[in-house]
């Protein structure tokens, strides 16, 4: 009698056992890379923290019907967000934008959207052509105000976008990416305003953001090893 061959059982329609075997050590280094973006991430607080000191040291220099100019901006657009619209759509162009002005060179279209501050960009370079020719009290007056709202639709808006990514269980993504985005946006605003004020120094941001952070990690280092 012939000897009848059964069909083996299939592993599944989808089975690939060479992604079966690679697929562990890609989770294990895509773990090990998420927990050194935490602790990079909680390496940037003392930074976020020591950046806000800076930043409200050097702007209180300012005038301070300015400076509630700037704090108005803020707190408007925290108001619309929280109780009236989100406006989102305005955050998308901005960040569509800026994928097309990057598009030439592809890392920067995934990074630049959420580091840049497009609108407030967009307002300093047009205050700078206005400046030219408008001399009146009010140009800087709006500029402030427009700077607190778009500084804080970016940095909303940005925070939410990275939050709500998928696959950060850690949350390094987001510790990290936000404490870089916040430094980094509160550090071109204070460029901005060097370049608009006499009484804000860029350099005096960068030194006392440098010293106190350097201060934090000093006291820290000295509990952990008591030196």
């Amino acid at each position: 009698m012939e000897k009848k061959e059964f069909p083996k059982k299939e592993l599944g329609r989808n089975f690939n056992p060479d992604k079966a075997a690679a697929g562990k050590p890609s989770w294990i280094s895509n773990k090990v890379f998420d927990i050194i973006k935490l602790v990079l991430g909680i390496c940037l607080l003392p930074f976020v923290y020591s950046s806000t000191v800076a930043f409200l040291r050097q702007i209180s220099y300012i005038d301070p019907s300015l400076q509630s100019y700037f704090w108005s901006g803020v707190i408007t657009f925290l108001i619309v967000y929280l109780f009236i619209i989100e406006a989102g759509w305005v955050y998308e162009k901005g960040h569509k934008l800026l994928e097309v002005i990057f598009s030439f060179f592809q890392p920067l279209v995934k990074v630049a959207p959420y580091l840049l501050p497009v609108y407030t960009i967009i307002i300093f370079f047009v205050y700078l052509i206005l400046s030219l020719f408008i001399k009146d009290h009010w140009l800087i007056n709006y500029t402030m105000f427009f700077f607190g709202v778009t500084l804080m639709m970016h940095l909303i808006f940005s925070s939410k976008a990275i939050r709500l990514k998928k696959g950060d269980l850690l949350r390094s993504n987001y510790i990290f990416g936000f404490s870089f985005i916040y430094i980094i946006n509160l550090g071109i605003l204070a460029f901005f305003l060097n370049v608009i004020f006499k009484n804000f120094s860029f350099v005096n941001f960068c030194n006392t953001a440098h010293s106190i952070a350097g201060s934090i990690f000093a006291v820290i280092f000295s509990q952990l090893f008591k030196v």
